[in-house]
């Protein structure tokens, strides 16, 4: 089994991607940063040192980046069972205070990679009429909140995304799946003066997404809302 997962270095990225290795998942992962690129690559090996792993450098906001990557998988895989659009970039902000450039940033980042990775792997995921795609949108893909801004337009966005390809792919055999996550540890969070267990922890949201893997090739969880138990920020 083979996986594909963007900005797997860090945060849920990270907790998701030990858990493919652990299940035996061959794994293709990206980042920015290669010199940690290299080391979680190590450490993958280290956790299962029978598994296959593609560790590219890549910028998501970068289209022809993005699309390169795709093509460097399917020189190296002919098939794909799991892909995930993971990586993301939070800016906050509100619209009428924001820097010029800001909604592009995270368009680019937040929905255009997932856009174009996806387009470049559907090739060798539809022969296999199965496998699933997950989406990892976010709380602020369905509500507005304080100093959101672009970022929630961008989160809206990929939730719109993921429908329709939902609705593209069910003929196909292949699931999508929404993740809707409320505030985690995970960078956008880091140092936030607030209690550990006010928010969620990035391994509950890796627990949530790999439970998608044990279900039926019948059934599919189209949308998954994750919040704090004590409520949204």
């Amino acid at each position: 089994m083979r996986a594909v997962i963007t900005g797997a270095t860090k945060g849920i990225g990270w907790e998701i991607t030990k858990g493919l290795v652990q299940r035996g998942y061959d794994v293709a992962i990206c980042a920015r940063n290669s010199l940690l690129l290299q080391k979680r690559k190590e450490s993958l090996l280290s956790i299962n040192p029978n598994v296959a792993i593609i560790a590219e450098a890549v910028d998501v906001s970068n289209k022809q980046a993005v699309i390169n990557f795709a093509q460097k998988i399917k020189t190296e895989w002919n098939e794909l069972n799991v892909l995930i659009n993971n990586a993301g970039v939070f800016l906050p902000g509100q619209i009428h205070e924001e820097e010029d450039g800001i909604l592009e940033k995270q368009i680019e980042t937040n929905l255009y990679s997932a856009y174009h990775i996806t387009r470049g792997l559907l090739p060798i995921m539809l022969p296999l009429k199965n496998g699933l795609i997950i989406n990892m949108c976010s709380i602020a893909s369905i509500m507005a909140y304080p100093n959101g801004g672009s970022y929630s337009i961008s989160k809206f966005a990929l939730l719109g995304f993921s429908k329709v390809l939902r609705e593209e792919l069910k003929p196909q055999g292949i699931k999508v799946t929404s993740v809707l996550p409320g505030a985690t540890w995970s960078d956008s969070w880091a140092g936030v003066d607030l209690p550990y267990e006010r928010l969620i922890e990035t391994l509950d949201i890796a627990k949530v997404v790999l439970s998608l893997l044990d279900l039926s090739d019948s059934a599919v969880v189209e949308e998954i809302l994750v919040r704090p138990q004590l409520g949204d920020l």
